[in-house]
């Protein structure tokens, strides 16, 4: 096992932009908009505490969008990284920005960079994120703690 002197830039990466994903969510009230409830489930996992809302819910792509446009002035986009949420991705764009709603790609776009291909679903982030922590002999808990600590 790796100790904590052994830095891994990809895990610094992912909590530096995690910390501002958590207040965006928590302080800005930007609801993050993802596939399905396994993606949230691992999010929430991952210390969100504000609004996380479901494209697949039963709805079309043109009604989730229209009730994002009534509700929200900002929206944060995190689809998988495959061809499908990339795919996904551009059809809620366009949606959501002739909506008039403030859309973010940017943490999708920097989270895709971090995770190099290890991760491909949103789902997957809290698995990956705790054994990373795991390699600087910590739980993911202990290491969300520490950035609520610190962020806050």
């Amino acid at each position: 096992m790796r100790g904590r002197e052994d830095a891994d830039p990809a895990f610094d990466g992912f909590l530096e932009l995690w910390r501002r994903l958590w207040r965006a969510n928590r302080d800005d009230a930007a609801v993050i908009l993802v596939e399905g409830e396994r993606d949230r489930r691992s999010l929430t996992r991952l210390g969100l505490e504000g609004e996380i809302a479901l494209v697949h819910r039963g709805k079309s792509l043109a009604e989730t969008a229209q009730t994002l446009v009534q509700g929200h002035r900002a929206v944060i986009l995190l689809t998988d990284w495959d061809r499908e949420g990339g795919n996904l991705a551009r059809r809620l764009r366009a949606l959501l920005e002739a909506g008039g709603v403030a859309l973010d790609l940017e943490y999708r776009r920097r989270l895709a960079h971090i995770l190099r291909g290890e991760v491909v679903h949103v789902e997957g982030l809290y698995g990956w994120a705790e054994r990373m922590a795991e390699r600087r002999g910590a739980t993911m808990a202990e290491t969300l703690e520490r950035l609520r600590a610190d962020g806050a």
